[in-house]
């Protein structure tokens, strides 16, 4: 893996455990600094942990990604400790299957303002500070849920939709500005949201795997951290606006 993001700063919501607690510590070991969110305390310290024990520069801060004046404490603490901001990772997410006619209004409303609102604020208070450091990386994380239909998906579905068209118009809003925005969308990774999902199907993650994806196995949270690193890192300099999905063939390759 590259190391080109040596010493960038680094904003990961969602850090607390899962795909962003992988990114963090990636981040952390190739010499990123890196500031991790999340409304689990508990879990944030895990992941700070991690990274303290090998010798990484992290700062948490407890977090609803949904709420503004969190976001706007968030980015003024990282200029504080770090200097800047050059790389938002808006990670954190939460994921509900549910036939479309038992979702109540309270439910959709929940999980909107967390995939889809959290992502917004996070980008619009991110920009200025990207600006101040002649550009940078925003990384949405989406879901092969935004790409096509599933029973069940009505509501995550949606979420994950927003955030693939949001990204595209961030990307074309912020070009000239120089920053990129780019979004992942993952399958199923062995994560508590495969665990959830293994208790809704009534099916193991090694039969999910082996049943729907064409490489056989479940997603590994290492599998969709190298594309959000790749991302943050120089090497991806001239791509914005694009989707990059990470889901073992299971969106592309018919016959599974």
């Amino acid at each position: 893996m590259s190391t080109t993001v040596k010493d960038k700063i680094v904003v990961i919501t969602g850090a607390a455990a899962g795909i962003g607690q992988a990114a963090a510590v990636s981040f952390a070991q190739q010499g990123a600094k890196v500031v991790a969110t999340d409304m689990n305390a508990e879990g944030l310290q895990e992941t700070a942990s991690i990274i303290a024990k090998e010798g990484g520069d992290i700062l948490t801060v407890v977090h609803d990604v949904s709420q503004e004046d969190q976001w706007i404490e968030v980015f003024k603490q990282t200029e504080e400790k770090f200097g800047g901001v050059d790389v938002l990772v808006n990670n954190a997410g939460i994921y509900i299957i549910s036939p479309v006619t038992e979702i109540t209004l309270e439910t959709w409303n929940k999980l909107m303002a967390i995939n889809v609102t959290g992502v917004f604020l996070g980008a619009k208070h991110a920009i200025p500070y990207l600006e101040k450091r002649g550009g940078g990386s925003i990384i949405n994380l989406s879901s092969i849920a935004a790409l096509r239909g599933t029973a069940g998906h009505a509501l995550y579905g949606a979420s994950k939709g927003a955030v693939r068209t949001m990204t595209k118009d961030l990307a074309a809003e912020c070009a000239s500005r120089n920053i990129r925005v780019n979004s992942v969308h993952p399958s199923y990774v062995r994560t508590a949201m495969a665990d959830y999902a293994e208790k809704t199907f009534g099916r193991s993650a090694e039969e999910l795997g082996k049943a729907n994806v064409p490489l056989g196995r479940m997603a590994e949270p290492a599998d969709i951290t190298n594309m959000v690193l790749f991302l943050a890192a120089e090497e991806s300099s001239f791509l914005t606006g694009s989707e990059y999905i990470v889901d073992g063939g299971q969106t592309q390759i018919t016959g599974v």
